[in-house]
């Protein structure tokens, strides 16, 4: 296969807290080091793109020196974190934004689906936007006129293609978007997140687009999403992207096993930093696996549960989910006031959930823990992703448990619930 997108050395730098690049004496010193022959000084300063730390320089780099190559009909993933540097990326493959450093290399036309409504006219109709964004893609006018219908059927949007775009919800846009992206035939397709704006069964058309676009028509897609489940079923390659620099570059499935296993808490348990006692919350959750660091198939797994009440709670609810790899809920345990008494009183309570005998598949596995009111239906704390524990089978007994999300748990989950005399956080 031919190479038809290169990415050489691309960086980005912005400058915080500011709307231009910069000061006028920023530009006049840019200029006299170029009339120099001398590199950018602003070049050589700028820190690492971690939004949870604060800034130590006026420069950030959104991105650095990111290399990689896409083969024609590849569908290449891009994933990372919320401020991984995926969008900067996307929008400097787009030419929206020139970068910093380095050089884009491509054949042929380039179509993107970056942020809801991008490149539509909100006063214009859902049918002239179509031929707007098909001229900017260098069709002609017979070319559009030959895909609108097929463009229109696709988007569902047929009963309001004549009305102004400004009209339409962010749903009807990404629609009618993706549909003009898709079907007016571009080398290159490029889209964003913006897919989980779509309902559930949009979602599945236009992955099932994507994948016809890459394998019947042998045209290239590059995708960002937080959704791991679609990025294995439609991409061929990913790359993942950590504070603006490449961190993985491989096959899908590998790329998103170093992904979820490089960002999420390894820890088996979960200490809140909650300082104050003014608020219902969840104060620590931890797993007891069946042996010291995993949990073995058919073994007993303990969840221990504390939770602090600042006041009465009516009806407290108290869950726990458990995600596989892929971040998909696969067993979800609850346990209620009726059931067992307790959130009746100020104070702290432990709850330990206790599963005899384990059947999951092997592989690794987190928690989201929640408490809530179920009376006045108001979640008083929820975590995510907490709580890292691995599944392995070490007698192989039975074979057919491998890795995977499928899963026998038998009904036998018990709850104990203690008062623990202390109003402290420690």
């Amino acid at each position: 296969m031919s190479i038809i997108l290169k990415a050489e050395n691309i960086s980005k730098q912005y400058r915080l807290g500011l709307v231009g690049t910069g000061t006028i004496s920023h530009d006049l010193n840019r200029w006299w080091a170029g009339i120099r022959g001398k590199q950018d000084p602003y070049l050589k300063v700028g820190s690492v793109n971690d939004r949870s730390t604060k800034a130590d320089s006026h420069y950030v780099w959104a991105l650095r020196d990111i290399n990689f190559e896409v083969q024609k009909g590849e569908v290449l993933g891009i994933i990372g974190k919320n401020g991984a540097g995926k969008s900067t990326l996307l929008k400097i493959l787009s030419r929206v934004t020139i970068p910093t450093t380095g050089e884009i290399k491509t054949k042929g036309r380039i179509a993107s689906l970056l942020e809801v409504g991008t490149g539509f006219h909100p006063e214009l109709t859902g049918r002239e936007n179509i031929y707007l964004n098909g001229a900017i893609l260098g069709m002609t006018k017979s070319e559009i006129k030959s895909k609108e219908d097929e463009i229109i059927d696709f988007s569902g949007c047929a009963r309001y293609v004549d009305t102004p775009v400004k009209r339409y919800s962010s749903g009807m846009r990404v629609r009618l978007a993706f549909a003009v992206a898709a079907f007016l035939e571009p080398d290159i397709l490029v889209i964003d997140e913006v897919l989980a704006v779509g309902d559930a069964e949009f979602q599945k058309k236009a992955v099932g687009k994507m994948q016809d676009i890459s394998k019947g028509d042998g045209r290239t897609v590059l995708f960002v999403s937080h959704n791991m489940a679609v990025v294995k079923s439609l991409c061929t390659r990913a790359v993942v992207l950590e504070h603006g620099k490449t961190v993985f570059e491989g096959g899908t499935n590998d790329a998103v096993h170093f992904y979820l296993n490089h960002t999420k808490n390894r820890s088996l348990s979960y200490i809140s930093k909650k300082k104050e006692l003014a608020n219902n919350f969840v104060k620590s959750v931890k797993i007891i696996t069946s042996h010291k660091g995993f949990q073995e198939f058919n073994g007993k797994l303990n969840v221990e549960i504390t939770i602090y009440c600042f006041e009465k709670v009516q009806s407290p609810a108290v869950s726990y989910q458990i995600l596989n790899s892929d971040n998909i809920p696969i067993i979800h345990e609850l346990v209620l006031n009726a059931e067992q008494s307790f959130g009746q009183e100020r104070g702290s309570y432990k709850l330990i959930s206790s599963i005899s005998k384990l059947k999951l598949y092997e592989g690794e596995y987190t928690l989201n823990v929640y408490f809530a009111d179920n009376f006045s239906k108001t979640t008083f704390d929820k975590l995510f992703e907490v709580c890292h524990f691995e599944v392995v089978n070490s007698n192989k007994r039975p074979y057919y448990w491998q890795t995977g999300s499928a899963i026998y748990k038998e009904n036998d989950t018990q709850w104990v619930i203690k008062k623990i005399n202390e109003d402290t956080i420690t």
